[in-house]
């Protein structure tokens, strides 16, 4: 009895003492049953149970090949665990046998989740490689036709004047996405510093869509605007304009008239709205929108000069002001991209 007490004394501290840790911690005795797992541990596999086999909750053949060899005496282990469903994630776990009184043999796993470092470098690397692909075919572009004019085309001076025309509008293309990269970049330095300084959005809102008139008249659209008065939010005016330029630029391009255009105090809330009625974008593609460089049509959208990059600089001024941007559109139906910021406080006025 007094062994069976100790034994039960023993787990009770060693539950304590798991429950402490942040990352998920489990410990199997030698038939790999469960002995004690942390809060944390029982977030990441919700049915550990107390003296269930492990099996029962982790179906991962490389996680439990690792765990018996460790329970059969040998040196600590590391290995990675990938669960697809629902959602993937990553996480290393780190085994290592444990002496714990009342069992003969035990281990004890910690997994440490990283799903969203994984999710980052993924990120990186598709960044770079967009990047360089969305800046090496203008390059190569204006490379052949430097050549050309060098060489077959030096005396021709048609020829001379088209490609001229060519090369500058791959000149502004990469002019372009530079200028964008650029600007991604600065917003993602100061993400974490939320702007301040009062900013009308009625006369902000007011000034885009005149300057952006032509460009619709051009496309044969109307832009009809409606703001129901002065509304003052927090922020950085430059970034802002970017916000209501991006957005209603991109429903001239690619939407159809009319495009309305709303700005209203709600609340605490200003929200800006900007509504097409073109051909509407598929589910599938919504989640993604926001994506740097995710397009649904690569070709129209390089047609009319866009980098790929103008909603993620949209999603990221946002985020800086503390703000949320919704999408609600399906095929058919148009599309409506809504902005949401905070007002000012009265109170810091």
């Amino acid at each position: 009895m007094p062994d069976l007490r100790r034994r039960y004394q023993g787990e009770a501290l060693l539950g304590l003492v798991i429950d402490a840790l942040p990352e998920a911690v489990f410990v199997i005795d030698a038939e790999a049953r469960i002995i004690s797992a942390n809060r944390a541990a029982r977030t990441v596999l919700p049915s550990l149970r107390s003296n269930d086999p492990l099996a029962r909750s982790l179906r991962s053949p490389d996680v439990l090949d690792a765990l018996e060899r460790v329970l059969h005496g040998g040196a600590p282990e590391k290995v990675i665990w990938v669960e697809r469903l629902p959602v993937e994630c990553w996480f290393e776990v780190h085994i290592a046998p444990l002496r714990l009184e009342g069992y003969e043999t035990a281990a004890v796993a910690s997994l440490r989740d990283l799903t969203e470092a994984r999710r980052v470098e993924r990120m990186r690397v598709d960044f770079v490689a967009n990047a360089s692909h969305e800046l090496r075919t203008p390059l190569a572009s204006l490379l052949g036709f430097v050549e050309t004019l060098q060489g077959p085309a030096r005396d021709d001076e048609k020829a001379r004047e088209r490609f001229l025309s060519i090369m500058r509008e791959q000149a502004q293309r990469m002019a372009r996405l530079v200028d964008d990269l650029l600007s991604l970049s600065r917003i993602e330095q100061h993400l974490h510093l939320r702007p301040d300084t009062p900013v009308d959005l009625s006369i902000l809102v007011a000034h885009i869509v005149d300057t952006l008139a032509p460009m619709a008249e051009d496309n044969g659209l109307t832009l009809e605007l409606d703001i129901g008065g002065p509304v003052v939010a927090p922020g950085d005016r430059d970034e802002l304009a970017r916000v209501a330029e991006n957005l209603i630029e991109n429903a001239i391009k690619y939407g159809a008239g009319p495009v309305e255009i709303s700005l209203s105090a709600v609340g605490s809330s200003a929200i800006f709205s900007v509504r097409d009625h073109g051909a509407g974008i598929a589910p599938e593609h919504l989640p993604r929108l926001t994506e740097r460089f995710y397009r649904i049509d690569a070709g129209k959208s390089r047609a009319k000069g866009g980098t790929g990059l103008g909603l993620a600089i949209v999603k990221h001024i946002v985020a800086r002001h503390r703000g949320r941007l919704t999408i609600d559109s399906a095929p058919g139906r148009g599309s409506t991209f809504r902005v949401f910021l905070p007002l000012i406080d009265p109170e810091k006025a």
